[in-house]
């Protein structure tokens, strides 16, 4: 069954690159970026380990782990990785699952029969701190995808959780945020939000961004 926002993800042990993994044990209270591949040694999969491993330190910032997920074995996880350190010039420093047999594949239901490549299709799964599913993108084989924008969601979603803030259409941090429509009190409304807001419509109230 396909995992759903808000699910709890399944736990798995699985063989990856720096050895075997528990994912709940690894994961600790960190929120986790999870990214899967079709296969090692595919080319815009490439570039996407080299760019993740650059922006490691941002993951970090803000208290999440990331991972990747490639269908071949750690062997050959090993001969990518330097393909990706040579021609991305970085150091891979995070792990590559190896998953030949397809669990971790089947238990975040990331084979598409459909899809161009019959294995893994290119997913990506934002994880909380306890272990909540809160975001899934799926691309295509072709397209690489936009770890800014990662890092983008993940903001968002760690201002919901920490100052009851939406954030509207194309926001980057430092922006102004919605209210969420379940505050209404006007005294809760002022202790939140010291910084004032903005009325536009009784279901859109903006403010500043509150940890700025």
């Amino acid at each position: 069954m396909a995992l759903r926002l808000g699910d709890t993800v399944p736990n798995f042990t699985q063989a990856s690159s720096e050895g075997e993994i528990n994912f709940y044990d690894w994961a600790g209270d960190s929120w986790v970026v999870l990214f899967s591949h079709p296969a090692d040694f595919t080319p815009v999969c490439t570039t996407e380990l080299g760019a993740v491993a650059k922006l490691k330190p941002e993951f970090d910032k803000r208290n999440v782990k990331v991972i990747a997920l490639s269908v071949d074995d750690v062997e050959s996880h090993k001969g990518w990785i330097g393909d990706i350190n040579e021609t991305q010039n970085t150091t891979v420093n995070y792990p590559i699952l190896a998953d030949p047999d397809k669990k971790v594949s089947d238990l975040y239901d990331m084979i598409h029969p459909n899809s161009l490549n019959n294995l893994t299709v290119r997913s990506v799964f934002i994880i909380d701190d306890q272990k909540k599913l809160r975001l899934t993108f799926t691309y295509p084989a072709s397209t690489g995808r936009n770890f800014d924008e990662i890092l983008r969601v993940i903001d968002s979603l760690q201002l919901t959780d920490n100052y009851s803030v939406a954030t509207p259409a194309n926001w980057t941090d430092g922006g102004d945020c919605v209210i969420v429509p379940t505050l209404k009190d006007p005294e809760v409304l002022k202790e939140k939000f010291p910084k004032g807001y903005e009325v536009v419509k009784p279901y859109l109230r903006m403010t500043p961004q509150p940890n700025k």
